[in-house]
């Protein structure tokens, strides 16, 4: 991949945008809307490797010879199943229940493209939940209304206070982007 000195990040997430200020790099962010639909034979990685990419590939023709494009993509893999942001406070409810008690992955890739090529990087943290309660639960999705992230939670608010026993692996790639990653191949890649 070419030197690039323009960042374009594709993702409205406030997570993400806020993990590249803190770079303390320069960038931009351009937002397409995409239907996340994958093929159901694909599995674990394969499931957010295709979506980065799909995203990615809305913007084919539109970056520039000076531009990197970033996507990313985020799910929860539970017992051989991928748990994405949930449909309502119900399905909330029952993702939330399911994690209780148990060891799942979070798993994100992230997608870099320029006008000739395309790379996807991705990493795998294990997450524990203890024991959650019903009125926890409620507690948490009255409160902090997680309907937007993948496994109907955030890591870095109350539930992951009071609710994660162990964590293997980035705790930034829970969050949403493994910066450590995304920092380290982006550094190798700008010119300064």
């Amino acid at each position: 991949m070419d030197k690039i000195d323009k960042i374009i990040l594709a993702s409205s997430s406030p997570r993400r945008q806020q993990f590249f200020k803190d770079f303390d790099l320069n960038f931009e962010v351009r937002l397409k809307e995409i239907e996340e639909i994958y093929p159901e034979n694909l599995k674990a990685e394969e499931i957010t490797n295709y979506l980065a990419e799909l995203k990615a590939k809305a913007f084919e023709g539109e970056i520039a010879k000076n531009e990197l494009l970033i996507t990313s993509d985020t799910i929860v893999w539970l017992n051989g199943k991928a748990l994405g942001k949930p449909k309502d406070y119900d399905d909330a409810f029952a993702i939330l229940k399911s994690l209780s008690n148990a060891t799942h992955e979070v798993i994100t890739s992230v997608c870099f493209k320029n006008s000739t090529s395309i790379e996807t990087i991705f990493d795998v943290t294990k997450v524990t939940f203890t024991t959650l309660s019903d009125d926890s639960i409620r507690y948490y999705l009255d409160n902090y209304k997680p309907f937007d992230k993948a496994g109907a939670y955030g890591i870095q608010e109350w539930i992951g206070l009071i609710g994660i026993s162990k964590i293997e692996g980035s705790y930034t790639n829970v969050v949403g982007l493994p910066t450590e990653k995304v920092y380290t191949y982006l550094t190798s890649r700008l010119i300064k």
